[in-house]
Formats: structure tokens, sequence, C-alpha cells
């Protein structure tokens, strides 16, 4: 007779952030869990997204800051030479393994759950699911269980252009793997991903165009797209704005030329490489989820409830494969709540209304809440101020006033319901706003609040303070 399928409390497919926030919970709560991931464990934040990018940017950074210093910082002279970008890879490479073993290979062993390699399919019937697993030697396993989560997480997407697929071209998922810095690149795409690699890539030494089909970071405000277009500007990057792409191909020099309308007529780019960072898809394909009775997406995405329940109640979803916003912390809460709301019936919904986001440029674009545009269209009748860095004694001692900070507040009430920062550390400035707005605290409550001197987020207390004073009269040291 043939051994029944053996019978979990929890499936996780995949084994990003979501999949190893829902494996922790469900096993703390005593549930019998298994893991199943069809490639590298840890998914893409800490083998392709997060951790190696970050730390290629804080390298880039680094030699920005030696040849930049000679200008800011009188008595100081600086060089930097050309870059080992095979050394540098290596180092990230270490890095990155470093992680993988101890924050998700070794904490599963740790935990005790189930681990396994292999690609898995839903069967079975909509009311009683069950996984295959296509083991990598080619053998084929079954299983049930009570509750299935799908945190298969989300790859880098191009855009229908003619010729692209038979290009080489790199994306910020390959781009993490060159050994040598290209001398000239055009990055395709005007996000947070397509900023983050052209600053990269320029501060390496190469000679970057930024195609975008909008202004950049066109999710934001506009100040932070004219303050972050006067950053590249400053260091050499190119940017197009309203270009439209219509081929690519690869030059007589084994470059690649990518032509585009814009202003209303045809231009002709070239550079050494093209990468392409024009946004990410969820991963489903292959899972067999209409077998099983769940809908997806125009774009493949799972589509949830604000539980992360499908349309199949013993199958949830977590993370970039939801289609929500792609942060690794995003998925991390999914999968958490994911947990509570199967096992516990807390009935918990995912509420984005205080989700911080951050652009790693340097400066840094970072926000939370609502852009005065958004509060205008919810029907508030808003007030905002721009506060310039020239305001804030710690980017005067910094020597780089680059930016700004900005709030939005309701007019009539006071409450404070967005910030958005360019600066240094703006991502910690988010973080404030994310406590500042969760409180409903009021433009005068923060402007009279204790903030530190000389630190990044005295700016958000000078910012409130422009409501009512004019700021460039007040003293530095005693705002």
């Amino acid at each position: 007779m043939p051994q029944a399928a053996p019978h979990f409390d929890l499936a996780v497919i995949g084994s990003g952030g979501g999949a190893f926030a829902a494996a922790i919970r469900a096993t703390n709560l005593g549930k019998r869990v298994v893991m199943i991931e069809r490639s590298t464990v840890g998914g893409t934040c800490v083998n392709t997204g997060c951790v190696p990018s970050k730390a290629l940017l804080a390298a880039a950074e680094s030699r920005h800051v030696a040849l930049d210093a000679t200008g800011r910082f009188p008595g100081i002279s600086t060089s930097a030479g050309p870059v080992d970008m095979a050394a540098l890879i290596e180092g990230k490479r270490s890095l990155v393994e470093g992680m993988r073993s101890d924050k998700y290979v070794d904490l599963a062993a740790d935990y005790g759950w189930d681990l396994r390699e292999g690609t898995a399919s839903f069967t079975g019937l909509p009311e009683e699911p069950a996984l295959e697993i296509t083991r990598s030697d080619g053998g084929r396993d079954s299983l049930t269980a009570a509750h299935y989560l799908v945190a298969t997480g989300s790859a880098p997407w191009a855009p229908p252009v003619p010729e692209l697929d038979g290009l080489d071209y790199l994306t910020s998922t390959t781009a993490m793997e060159l050994d040598e810095v290209p001398e000239s690149l055009i990055v395709l795409g005007g996000g947070y991903v397509a900023l983050e690699q052209a600053q990269l890539f320029a501060r390496l030494g190469s000679k970057v165009t930024l195609l975008a089909r909008s202004r950049l970071a066109s999710q934001e405000e506009p100040e932070a797209s004219r303050a972050l277009s006067g950053v590249f500007a400053d260091e050499g990057i190119r940017v197009v704005r309203r270009a439209a792409v219509s081929s690519v191909q690869t030059g007589l020099d084994g470059g690649v030329v990518v032509t585009a309308r814009v202003a209303g007529g045809q231009q002709e780019f070239r550079a050494g490489k093209l990468m392409v960072a024009t946004g990410r898809r969820a991963v489903t394909d292959g899972l067999n989820l209409d077998h099983v009775g769940v809908k997806t997406g125009d774009t493949g995405e799972i589509l949830v409830e604000n539980t992360l329940a499908s349309s199949n109640p013993r199958i949830w979803a977590a993370g970039d494969v939801t289609g929500h916003r792609e942060f690794v912390y995003v998925a991390s809460a999914h999968g958490t709540l994911m947990v509570e709301n199967a096992f516990n019936n807390a009935g918990r919904h995912v509420d984005y209304r205080h989700l911080p986001r951050v652009t790693f440029t340097s400066p840094a674009l970072a926000a939370v809440g609502m852009t005065d545009r958004q509060a205008n269209e919810a029907g508030i009748r808003c007030e905002c101020r721009v506060l310039p860095l020239e305001y804030v004694p710690r980017a005067l001692v910094n020597r780089d006033t680059r930016g700004f900070i900005k709030i939005v507040a309701d007019a009539d009430t006071g409450r404070i319901v967005g910030i958005t920062a360019v600066a240094k550390d703006a991502g910690d400035l988010a973080a404030a706003g994310v406590y500042i707005l969760e409180a409903g605290m009021t433009v005068d409550q923060v402007a009279n609040l204790w903030s530190p001197y000389l630190t990044m987020a005295e700016g958000i207390k000078i910012a409130a303070q422009s409501f009512t004073t004019d700021v460039s009269k007040l003293s530095c040291c005693a705002s």
C-alpha cells in the first residue's frame, strides 16, 4: 500500500523574509511547519536585493566621499583609484553567504522546521489542496497541510521592447555579479531600483545615462524628483525624462544602442552596457494556482484580502507575490500576520497608512504617510511646508545642503499626515515620522518637542516650526 503524504500545519513555499517570519511564528505556536525552496535559501533580500545592493552602495559612497572630500572640506586632500570590481563583488558575496548561513539556514535548523529543496506546485482539489515537490534529482514527493503560504517573491521585469529579449542586458540581480565596472551604462527606469543602481555605478566609475518614462521617483513628492535630478547632475549622471524606449540593439562596437522618443523626436543613446530596472513581477509560474482556485491579477500576483487570505481560504500569500509594496519589512509583517489569522483567528488587517518608504541614494529619499497630492485626493484640506536643508544645522556642518524636509498637515486640525525628506540618513527621519503619524501628532506639538542639536532629525522640528516662524531668523543653536 502506498504511504500517505505527510501532513503539516503550515506548508510555506519560498524562503525569504515573509516565509521565515511565518515559519518562526508558527513554530513558536507549536505548529508543524515545512518550507520548500527551489533555489537559494534566503529569498531576494539577502541574496540579490537589499543586502548585496546596499553593501555595494556603501562601498561606492565611500569611494565618492574620498573623491568629493577635497572640495567639501578645506584642508582635506583625498583621492581614489580605479575599482577592483572582482574583489568588491567577492567581499559582497562573503557578506551574503555569512548572513544567509547565520540568519536563514542555521536559524531554520535552530527552530527545527522541515526545510526541503525542490519546486512546488499545487495538486488535489480546491477544498483539499496538496503540494507536489519535484526534487533536483527528478524525484517527486507529496505533502498536505492545514494551511499553505505562497511567499515566492518577485523577479525583475522587462518591458516589451523590440529586440530586448535577444540582448544580453543587466538587471539589478545580474549587476551584482559583474567582474568589472562598465565604462558606460544606460539604465532604463526611474524608480528606486533604477536610482540606486544608476548612482552606484556612476560612483564606481561608469558614465551613466538614465532614461525615465516620467520624472524620477514619480510616486513621491515632485520636490524629491527635482532634488535627486540636481544631485545626479552634480555627479555626472545624465537624466533623460519622459523617454519612451522604442527599440534596442547591439552596436557595431559590441555595446548597446537604445532608441527612444524624447520631446517629440527620436534620439539614440549608446553605452557599453544596458541595465533594465523597470520594475518587478510576482513569481507564480508553475505553482498551478488555477487548479486549486487561487485567483491572480494581470501581472501574475496573487489577489489577497487585507487579511492576506487568497480566494482559497486555506491558501495565503505574503510579500512581493501579492503585488503589494516591495519591502522586506512588508513581507515579514505579512508572514507574521498570516499565521495569526490562520491559527489564532486574529482577523488582523494589513495597514499601510504609515508605511515608511526609503530609496537608498545618497542623499537618500524617504517618506511616510501621504504626499501633498494624495492628501488632496483624500479630501484633506492640507497645508505644507518645504524646508531646504540649508536651514538644518546638521546639513551645514556636513557641508551638504542638497535636499529638503517636507511636512504635509491637515489645515483644519494641524495633524501631520505626511513627511518626505531628501537628506543624509533620510530613512531615520522616516522612521521618526512613523511614530509622529501613528501618534496623531500636530505640527504645533512637533515644533515644541525636544530634539537633539546637530542631528538630522532636528530638521523635522524646524520644518514644523516653519509653519508659524521665519526659520531664517532662528539662531542655529536656539531653535
